[in-house]
C-alpha cells in the first residue's frame, strides 16, 4: 500500500488543512488500537499466572549465592514482580515465573550492559535477591510485595492535584488548631478548680475538730460510730459502681463488687454501733476499700455516678414512703386488734359472773358514790385489764385508800366482765362501782348529737361501704378515724359528766391507758381559778397547738380561734363540775357538734371538740402531773417519766399490744396482777 500524497495548492488551502487533520487522526487511531491490544495480551498473561502466586514451588527455592558470581541464573527459576494499572487506573502488582512469560520478553545479563544498564540491572536485581533471601513462606513474599505496592501508591499520591494538597493542607492546619483549643480549655478548667479550691480552703474552719472517711465529713460526735457509718457509705458506693461496671460488660468488676458488699453486709449485722461490730468487720472494710479504688480508678466518672446516686436516692426515698405508708397501716390495723389473751379475760369473766350467779351481787359503800367530800375518780372503758391497773396504781400509791371513789362506765358488752373481775378483785379500802352506758336513758339521739350522728346514712355509708374500705390506699389518717372508739359512745361520754355524776362538785378523769405513780389527793386542793378543765399543756412542740387539730381554712374556725393556741391532753382532767354547770358547758358542745355534721370544723375524736368547749376555760397544770408519749415516743426523758405523778400510753403502742415500746412497759407492768387465775388461764404473763 503506498503512502498518502500530500498536495499542496495555491488555490484550496482549505482542503489542504482538512486532508492533514484527517491524516493525524488515522495515526492516532492506529497507535491506541495497537496499546489497547498489547495491554490485553499482557492482563491475560497475568491474568493465567495468577494462581502461581500462591504455588508449592514458590515456597520450596533454594537460596542462590549472588555475591562475586556472573554466572546467569536459570531462567526459569526467576520470580519477577510485574506492575500494571488495570480498567480502574489502580496501581497493580503481579509475581509471574519467567519462564511463563511471552517470547517478547527477552532476558538481558547485567554484565553486558553499559554503566546506565548496570545501573538499571542493579535496580532491577534488587527486588529480584529480596525474593531469593526470603524463603520463609509465601506469607513473606506477600509482606512484599504489600509493600512494594505501597511504595508505588506512595509515588502516585505524591503526584496529587495541587488543589487535593492544598486541601489536605489545610485540614492538617485545623486539626492543628483544634488541638490547642482543647489543651488550653483543659488548663482553664485546671485552673478554675485550682482557684476553686483555694478558695474552699481559705473558709474551712481548722477549729473545728472533723471525722473522715473516705466519701464525706462528719464533725465529731461522741455518740458517732465512724466504722459503722464508713461501711454503710462503702456499701452505698459499691453498689453505685457495680451497676456502671455492669453497665459496661465489667463482668470481673462488678462480682468483685457484689461479692464485697454482701460480705460487709454481713459483718455488720443488726449493728447500731462500734461495740456491736464483728471482729472481721474491719478487715471487710479494708478489703472493701481496695476494690472502690480499683473501680474508681477504672469507672469514675463525675456525671455519671452523680447520676447514679441520684438515682439511687430518688429510688430509695420511694421505697421508703412505701414502707412508710405499710408500717402506718399495719400500726393502725394491730391498734385496732385485740390479742387473744385480751379476748380470752372478758369471755372468762364472762361466764364465771353468770355461771357464779355475780349478776345479782353488788358493790359495797354504796353511800360513798355520791359523796362530794371523797375523791371521785371516772374511768370509761371496755378494757378490763387495762381499767385494773389503773384502779391498782391508783390505790397503792393514795395516802387514804377509804376516801378514794372510782366510777366505771363500760358497755353493755363488757359490763358482765367488768363487774365480775372487781367483785372478785376489789381494790384495797378504795370503793369501786360498775355502771353500764346503756342504764343512762337520757343519753339518746335526740339529746346527744353524736349519737344522731353516729346513726346516720352519711356516717354509715363513711364506715361500712365498701368503697371506702380501710386499705392502704386509703391512707392513713382516713384508716385512723375509722377506729371503733369513735363510734362507741364512750368516748364522748367524758362531755356529759354533770349528768352522769349530779351530785358531785369536783371529779378527777382518767384513761384507761394511764399509770399513776405518786399519790393524786393534792389535785383536788388545785385553785383552777374559775376555770372548768384543769390539764397539763403540750404545746412545747409546735404540732401541739390549735391549728394542728382545727381546720382554720374554715371562717368558723378562724373567726373564734388562735391557730396559735396551746394544746392540752385529755387523760388526766381535773374536772369543776359546778363551774362546769354554770357555764353550760355541754350545750356549748352540742353546739359545735352539730355544727361539724359534715365533719368539716374537724375530723373524728374527742380532743379536737374537747378544745373547741373548753378553750379559755382551761388551767395549766404542772408538767409534773401528767407526762405524755409513752405510746409513741421512744425518746422521752427517762427522769421525767419516773418523777411524774402519771404517766400516758397516748398513741398506738399501747402497753398490753406486742406493738409497745419495750423499755416503757415496765411501768405498765408492774402493776398488772399476773399471778391473778384469769390472767394465768389466759396466758396473760410478763
Amino acid at each position: 500500500m503506498s503512502a498518502p500524497r500530500l498536495l499542496f495548492t495555491g488555490s484550496c488551502p482549505s482542503a489542504s488543512l482538512l486532508t492533514i487533520f484527517l491524516f493525524l487522526v488515522m495515526v492516532y487511531t492506529a497507535v491506541v488500537r495497537a496499546e489497547i491490544s498489547y495491554g490485553s495480551t499482557v492482563r491475560t498473561e497475568l491474568r493465567d499466572l495468577l494462581p502461581l502466586y500462591d504455588c508449592p514451588e514458590c515456597s520450596n527455592r533454594k537460596e542462590q549465592s549472588h555475591t562475586g558470581s556472573a554466572a546467569r541464573p536459570n531462567e526459569k527459576d526467576i520470580d519477577i514482580i510485574v506492575t500494571y494499572s488495570d480498567a480502574s487506573g489502580a496501581v497493580r502488582a503481579m509475581r509471574v515465573k519467567s519462564d511463563n512469560l511471552s517470547k517478547s520478553w527477552v532476558w538481558k545479563n547485567p554484565s553486558d550492559e553499559n554503566d546506565d544498564g548496570k545501573e538499571s540491572s542493579k535496580e532491577l536485581e534488587d527486588p529480584f535477591q529480596m525474593e531469593i533471601n526470603s524463603e520463609n513462606s509465601n506469607q513473606h513474599s506477600k509482606e512484599d510485595v504489600n509493600q512494594y505496592v505501597d511504595g508505588m501508591l506512595h509515588q502516585q499520591a505524591s503526584m496529587l492535584h495541587p488543589i487535593k494538597i492544598q486541601r489536605k493542607i489545610q485540614r492538617k492546619e485545623r486539626r492543628e488548631r483544634r488541638t490547642a483549643e482543647l489543651i488550653q480549655q483543659d488548663k482553664d478548667i485546671d485552673n478554675q478548680m485550682q482557684i476553686a479550691a483555694i478558695e474552699r480552703a481559705q473558709k474551712l474552719d481548722t477549729t473545728i475538730k472533723g471525722k473522715f472517711n473516705i466519701w464525706r465529713k462528719e464533725y465529731e460526735n461522741p455518740n458517732s460510730d465512724s466504722t459503722l457509718k464508713l461501711m454503710r457509705d462503702q456499701i452505698i458506693m459499691a453498689r453505685a459502681y457495680a451497676t456502671i461496671a455492669k453497665a459496661k460488660n465489667d463482668s470481673t468488676l462488678y462480682n468483685s463488687l457484689m461479692k464485697q458488699s454482701r460480705e460487709s453486709q454481713i459483718a455488720m449485722g443488726d449493728a447500731s454501733s462500734d461495740a456491736e461490730l464483728q471482729p472481721s468487720a474491719l478487715e471487710r472494710a479494708k478489703e472493701m476499700g481496695h476494690i472502690l479504688s480499683t473501680a474508681k480508678d477504672q469507672l469514675y466518672d463525675c456525671i455519671t455516678l452523680a447520676r447514679k446516686l441520684r438515682a439511687m436516692l430518688q429510688s430509695s426515698e420511694k421505697g421508703l414512703n412505701l414502707l412508710r405508708k405499710k408500717s402506718a397501716f399495719l400500726i393502725q390495723l394491730a391498734a385496732k386488734t385485740v390479742p387473744r389473751p385480751l379476748r380470752c379475760l372478758p369471755l372468762l369473766l364472762t361466764t364465771d359472773y353468770y355461771l357464779r350467779g355475780y349478776d345479782g351481787r353488788d358493790f359495797p359503800k354504796k353511800e360513798k358514790f355520791e359523796d362530794p367530800s371523797l375523791y371521785h375518780y371516772a374511768i370509761f372503758s371496755d378494757n378490763v385489764l387495762a381499767t385494773s391497773v389503773v384502779v391498782n396504781s391508783t390505790v397503792l400509791h393514795a395516802k387514804n385508800p377509804e376516801m378514794h371513789v372510782f366510777h366505771v362506765v363500760t358497755d353493755k358488752l363488757n359490763f358482765p366482765a367488768m363487774k365480775m373481775w372487781f367483785l372478785a378483785n376489789p381494790p384495797a379500802g378504795a370503793t369501786i362501782q360498775v355502771e353500764n352506758v346503756d342504764d343512762f336513758t337520757w343519753l339518746n339521739a335526740s339529746y346527744c348529737p353524736v349519737l344522731r350522728q353516729l346513726e346516720s346514712a352519711r356516717m354509715i355509708e363513711y364506715y361500712f361501704k365498701a368503697h371506702h374500705s380501710a386499705s392502704l390506699s386509703s391512707g392513713t389518717d382516713n384508716l385512723k378515724y375509722r377506729n371503733p372508739k369513735y363510734l362507741s359512745m364512750l368516748n364522748h361520754l367524758r362531755f356529759y359528766l354533770p349528768e352522769v355524776y349530779p351530785k358531785l362538785d369536783k371529779i378527777l378523769f382518767l384513761d384507761d391507758d394511764i399509770v399513776v405513780q405518786k399519790d393524786l389527793t393534792p389535785l383536788w386542793s388545785v385553785d383552777l381559778g374559775g376555770m372548768v378543765n384543769g390539764a397539763v399543756e403540750t404545746c412545747k412542740e409546735s404540732f401541739h397547738r390549735f391549728d394542728k387539730y382545727l381546720n382554720f381554712s374554715n371562717p368558723k374556725i378562724s373567726e373564734n380561734f388562735d391557730p396559735n393556741a396551746c394544746g392540752w391532753a385529755f387523760g388526766m382532767n381535773m374536772f369543776d363540775l359546778n363551774e362546769w354547770r354554770r357555764r353550760n358547758i355541754t350545750g356549748i358542745y352540742h353546739r359545735w357538734q352539730d355544727m361539724n355534721e359534715d365533719r368539716t370544723l374537724w375530723k373524728l375524736g374527742t380532743l379536737p371538740p374537747g378544745l373547741i368547749t373548753f378553750y379559755n376555760l382551761t388551767h395549766p397544770l404542772e408538767r409534773t402531773w401528767h407526762v405524755l408519749g409513752l405510746g409513741y415516743d421512744p425518746a422521752l426523758n427517762k427522769t421525767e417519766m419516773e418523777n411524774a405523778a402519771v404517766v400516758h400510753y397516748n398513741g398506738n403502742y399501747k402497753p398490753w399490744l406486742d406493738l409497745a415500746i419495750t423499755k416503757y412497759r415496765i411501768y405498765w407492768s408492774r402493776y398488772v396482777m399476773y399471778d391473778n387465775p384469769y390472767l394465768q388461764f389466759c396466758n396473760i404473763n410478763e
